[in-house]
């Protein structure tokens, strides 16, 4: 009854969208960031290593520096440390208490800890919207494009974007900043707000909008593939690969005209795109 653990797999890349209905681009005048259920509860039904979560969380990590700077609103949802039986109705039967036997887990994960600016919603069913001020202070603000990230795709992510939909609101799942049960599970929710509800994105299309963009990891490897005469895995050896101290110098420049500061001896140290991936996200975010 209750969730059960959660193995690896591999999180979509841009490859792995299909076509959507819906072709809206992305403004982030109009847009709201939604960061949904990164609890502590959730996020250890994936347990500790899980290479899936910490990438998802990364990514989100950036999208949220990356909004902030765009101006876009960011929110939180999570579910309360303690819920009545009338509160929580038939999750009781669908789930079993969840976080009310757990309320020490009842925190937004550390790497995702909201600002003073941003707002927690209080959530109690799938959807984010329901009994929440999301919907009306959208509205007020003139905004009606909803960008969803975090757990579980197709829980309560997706039946967000649809509740979205069906209220006027142009919801955009971003499709590696989301993570769910298994990639089945992850592709059955994209495929279902592509073709009925909504836009499906890689986060390298938000990270690349208002002006200079911030970098992807999508972007590092296409950089990299611009050098090397093979595309490597992004555990190995970059050196391995014919990368010389040439091309790694212009790296640096074009990563320097985007703001964003790192030095040959670090790249040196760990020289994998997972290695150089990790470096430039802690950057970038301290660009933002």
């Amino acid at each position: 009854m209750t969730i059960r653990s959660i193995a690896p797999y591999a999180l979509p890349t841009a490859a792995d969208l299909t076509a959507d209905k819906v072709s809206w681009p992305f403004d982030p005048a109009k847009a709201v960031l939604l960061i949904h259920d990164m609890q502590d509860y959730f996020m250890a039904f994936y347990g500790a290593g899980n290479p899936a979560i910490a990438q998802c969380t990364a990514t989100i990590a950036t999208l949220r520096a990356r909004c902030k700077a765009l101006g876009v609103p960011v929110v939180y949802t999570a579910q309360p440390p303690e819920q009545s039986d009338a509160d929580r109705g038939l999750l009781n039967d669908m789930w079993g208490p969840g976080l009310t036997r757990r309320p020490e887990e009842a925190g937004i994960v550390a790497a995702l800890a909201p600002d003073a600016d941003d707002t927690v919603l209080t959530k109690w069913r799938y959807s984010a919207f329901f009994r929440s001020p999301l919907a009306e202070t959208m509205a007020e603000g003139g905004r009606d494009q909803l960008v969803i990230c975090g757990i579980y795709g197709h829980i309560g992510v997706m039946q967000t974007a649809v509740d979205a939909f069906m209220r006027g609101i142009k919801p955009f799942l971003v499709a590696d900043a989301i993570c769910d049960f298994s990639r089945e599970d992850h592709l059955m929710a994209l495929r279902y707000v592509g073709r009925n509800a909504g836009r499906t994105v890689h986060s390298s299309e938000i990270l690349a909008a208002g002006g200079e963009p911030m970098l992807s990891k999508e972007g590092l490897r296409a950089k990299l593939a611009g050098v090397l005469d093979e595309t490597p895995g992004d555990t190995d050896n970059l050196m391995d690969y014919g990368l010389d101290s040439i091309a790694v110098m212009q790296l640096i420049g074009d990563w320097k005209k985007a703001g964003i500061e790192v030095s040959f001896v670090e790249l040196a140290k760990f020289p994998t795109i997972d290695g150089w991936w990790s470096l430039l996200q802690t950057r970038q975010a301290l660009a933002a």
